[in-house]
């Protein structure tokens, strides 16, 4: 009760109590706390789990897009790293009815049916991935050794010198393939060296990540926590995730498409232009836009070019499976049709992945034999265009000039 100090006479209070909203489900919010959800789990039990397929990914997961060096850089950080590696984000399905389908990392076959408790990693693939192939001794991994002299990981090409010995045997889940190796090789039979050798095994195959865990996330959950984690809702991740769902239709993009066009130009030597690492989508996905327009008999359209910022993956996954396929089969049979024009003409070097994709769309576009005058036309046509500096408009027309 309020008091007037000079006539000690009580004084109304004209204060009001302010109503205010409070969203019903703040108060639960605020009492959970999923910090409190966390566990760690050695690299080996990871690994072990990978094998069974009690770790899967979700099915609009992509497939592993490090670098090679990336995963170096991995097996260097977690040998000299001064702080942990980033958590392992899981999601564990106790709910099967409804969940979304799950691949197994080790050929992105869908596993069915899901087990209770399966733990579904919504973030932390690539180093998953990489940790894996070190002990399953992947194949792509057989030029990453550990240098003793220089002390760390790296990639070698050529001879294997004897302070060099293959992570996937070093780090194998089977001891004796590492015994079985140093035995062979005199300069590792050295006390000295096999003990320093059992003690970077020991070190990386119990290097311990922390597992941050959730339950029943709905797929929509799940990516929503990818974005915030990962990359914010790259375009490039989004087209992924889109191709990626088309496994549970028989379509997987990776080993049918993106993979064949890359590795078509990586042999003909053209890998540097799939730098930075998203290219590595963004390039075979624009590549498709002149089979998609053949194939549905559409007219071409000028926003239809063959280059990245016209990708039209909406449009592409909205296919049927026969015909989605049929598209890739075009696409890289146009493919090796504009490497074989370029090597049997003794072109120069194409400088930018857009002479390739242009004249794969042009090949598409006319798939008949072509004439003599058509040839040098094509040949002028890589001599005289340019695309520095070119607005995505000027890249457009330089397309449609072309296949008409």
């Amino acid at each position: 009760m309020l008091y007037d100090i000079y006539t000690n006479n009580k004084l109304q209070s004209k204060t009001k109590e302010v109503y205010m909203r409070i969203h019903k489900g703040l108060m639960k919010a605020a009492t959970f706390d999923p910090t409190k959800r966390t566990s760690q789990m050695s690299v080996a039990e990871m690994c072990r789990k990978i094998e069974s397929n009690n770790f899967s990914l979700p099915l609009y997961q992509r497939d592993m897009s490090w670098t090679l060096q990336k995963c170096i850089d991995l097996l260097n950080y977690q040998l000299w790293g001064k702080a942990p590696v980033s958590p392992i984000s899981i999601n564990v399905i106790n709910s099967t009815e409804g969940a979304v389908p799950q691949v197994s990392f080790i050929d992105r076959e869908i596993i069915s049916p899901i087990d209770r408790g399966q733990y579904s990693i919504v973030d932390g693939q690539q180093r998953l991935t990489t940790n894996y192939r070190t002990y399953c001794n992947h194949d792509d991994f057989r030029n990453i050794v550990l240098d003793l002299g220089k002390g760390e990981f790296t990639e070698v090409n050529g001879t294997m010198r004897p302070s060099q010995i293959p992570v996937g045997i070093l780090l194998n889940k089977e001891d004796n393939i590492l015994f079985e190796y140093t035995a062979s090789k005199s300069a590792l039979k050295a006390p000295t060296v096999l003990t320093v050798l059992l003690q970077v095994r020991s070190k990386l195959k119990n290097y311990n990540y922390t597992i941050n865990s959730a339950e029943d996330l709905t797929e929509d959950q799940q990516i929503e926590w990818f974005e915030v984690l990962n990359n914010a809702g790259s375009r490039v991740s989004i087209i992924q995730m889109r191709f990626s769902k088309l496994k549970a239709h028989g379509i997987d993009i990776y080993k049918q498409y993106t993979n064949l066009y890359r590795n078509r130009l990586f042999e003909s030597g053209y890998e540097d232009f799939f730098t930075p690492q998203k290219t590595n989508v963004s390039y075979p996905i624009a590549a498709l836009n002149p089979a998609y327009e053949v194939i549905t008999g559409k007219p071409h359209s000028g926003n239809y070019a063959p280059i990245p910022s016209d990708t039209k993956e909406n449009q592409l996954c909205n296919l049927p499976s026969d015909q989605l396929s049929r598209c890739f089969s075009m696409t890289l049979d146009a493919l090796d049709r504009t490497l074989d024009f370029i090597n049997d003409n003794d072109i120069k070097r194409p400088v930018r992945i857009d002479y390739i994709n242009y004249l794969l769309g042009y090949f598409i576009f006319h798939p008949e034999d072509i004439s003599d005058s058509a040839k040098d036309n094509l040949m002028e046509w890589i001599d005289t265009v340019g695309f520095t500096n070119k607005s995505n408009s000027n890249r457009r027309d330089i397309f449609t000039s072309l296949i008409a």
